[in-house]
């Protein structure tokens, strides 16, 4: 009866032990991003706000406006937090078209795209 105990507390021990080492799953998606031409400064977005690439602003198909996105470059791992206050980019491979500001934080506009990991932070 006691080897039986002991086995019964070493293998809850064990399972215990490995739930503590497992990794927290996050909400973090990966997708492609371009940025806003400047054609576009001084319109309206979907929400009403006057668009600006100065801004750290983000287009989004899905998202709520007002929602603040954490955007990481895979590729730098350099990362910009962007509110959502327009629709779309209407390309499926992408998730979100950037204003260049926020763009130009993560990387070169000269790639044009570039591959990045976003996680909804509100």
């Amino acid at each position: 009866m006691m080897k039986r105990s002991i086995l019964v507390i070493i293998m809850m021990i064990s399972t215990l032990g490995f739930f503590s080492f497992t990794e927290v799953a996050t909400d973090a998606k990966t997708s492609f991003v371009s940025y806003y031409h400047d054609k576009f400064n001084g319109r309206k977005t979907a929400s009403g706000e006057v668009f600006s690439n100065a801004a750290l602003t983000a287009a989004n198909r899905t998202l709520p406006f007002g929602t603040l996105v954490k955007i990481t470059n895979l590729i730098s791992g350099k990362s910009v937090v962007v509110k959502v206050n327009d629709r779309g980019p209407f390309h499926s491979s992408r998730a979100f078209d950037l204003s260049k500001a926020a763009f130009q934080s993560i990387a070169d506009v000269r790639r044009g795209t570039v591959a990045i990991e976003y996680e909804v932070l509100d």
